[in-house]
């Protein structure tokens, strides 16, 4: 059986840019195309771009996660990697798991 589990998450990431797309492409308007750029290392940008740039603004803090697909088996030795920002999208600190809360 194969098991959908979260691979990684940037938590509380501070968006840098909100940027909406519009590109001409062989006589047709494509607005709100959903781009990825891959910044330079170190630049802490976190830009949201195309249609999602509808729903956040610079200073907005959002939370990033990727996902896998496992086998059982992997799945009950996986950790995924976990990165915690602050305002200045800095690394405070990194884990395994999350952390269990109280309702």
């Amino acid at each position: 059986m194969q098991l959908t589990m979260l691979k990684s998450k940037l938590h509380r990431a501070c968006v840098t840019h909100a940027v909406i797309f519009i590109q001409v492409h062989q006589r047709r308007l494509e607005s709100f195309r959903l781009l990825f750029f891959q910044g330079r290392i170190g630049s802490r940008i976190i830009s949201v771009n195309g249609a999602a740039a509808h729903k956040a603004n610079p200073d907005d803090r959002i939370i990033i996660c990727t996902y896998t697909t496992l086998e059982e088996q992997e799945a009950k030795a996986f950790k995924p990697s976990l990165v915690y920002l602050d305002e200045n999208n800095r690394v405070t600190g990194t884990g395994e798991k999350i952390a269990v809360q109280a309702a």
